[in-house]
């Protein structure tokens, strides 16, 4: 049992890590919208968009209950220029709806990764494994590969953020719909690439501190758990 043990143990550790970090990314989109406005002021949208900061962070709030699944469309009425419109054409409502399919298999992902660590975990109780250990142990191991590629993905896109953009958009959508024009297209005008660099570092922050609080959690278990056996002999 004990080979089966690890790789129940490798698996659960694994799912607890891809739970951790979707979480992490969740927090970084929803939580303190006060960031979105900091970023509209800092790149000067509102002169882009014609519009006031209070259409604005009523845009930004129903674009994001639309990718959490608390609207079923975007159709977004606001004023842009003193004059009522919707916000979103066409080509921004198509390619947002592969956004929030994205969004979805993320959630869907976080979901799944829950389930398996609760069967895992109970699992490895019932089984008389120890439990405790071999998660922990797998769990640091596990983090410490994930740390290494983020900062690896983070130096490679730090290189020439607009080449990997490019890239990541071409590896996650199947279309051209993610290209807007700013002549056309608000939402372009609303999402600067500049506001993206900031929003991957926010991301990067929310992970990072994630994962090496979770880590040290790991670690003073392990250690403890190591503690409580060497003292039984």
């Amino acid at each position: 049992m004990r080979i089966t043990h690890k790789i129940i143990a490798c698996l659960t550790a694994f799912s607890m890590i891809v739970f951790l970090l979707i979480v992490s990314v969740e927090m970084a989109i929803y939580t303190d919208f006060r960031f979105y406005e900091k970023e509209y002021k800092k790149y000067q949208v509102l002169d882009d968009l014609e519009m006031k900061m209070k259409d604005v962070m009523f845009v930004t709030h129903e674009m994001m209950d639309y990718l959490h699944g608390k609207r079923t469309d975007l159709i977004v009425n606001t004023t842009v220029d003193g004059k009522k419109r919707e916000f979103f054409n066409d080509r921004e409502k198509q390619h947002m709806e592969d956004v929030r399919n994205i969004f979805w298999g993320g959630i869907k992902s976080r979901n799944i990764a829950s389930i398996i660590v609760i069967v895992g975990v109970i699992i490895l109780m019932y089984s008389k494994a120890k439990w405790k250990i071999l998660l922990a142990k797998w769990y640091m191991g596990i983090t410490s590969i994930m740390i290494l590629v983020g900062v690896g993905i983070g130096y490679i896109f730090s290189k020439d953020f607009s080449k990997y953009f490019v890239k990541f958009h071409e590896v996650f959508f199947d279309n051209d719909l993610w290209l807007l024009d700013p002549d056309t297209d608000l939402m372009i005008r609303m999402l600067p690439e500049g506001f993206f660099v900031d929003f991957s570092v926010r991301i990067g922050i929310f992970v990072t501190i994630a994962l090496v609080v979770s880590f040290m959690a790991s670690f003073f278990v392990y250690r403890s758990q190591r503690n409580k056996i060497s003292e039984t002999y």
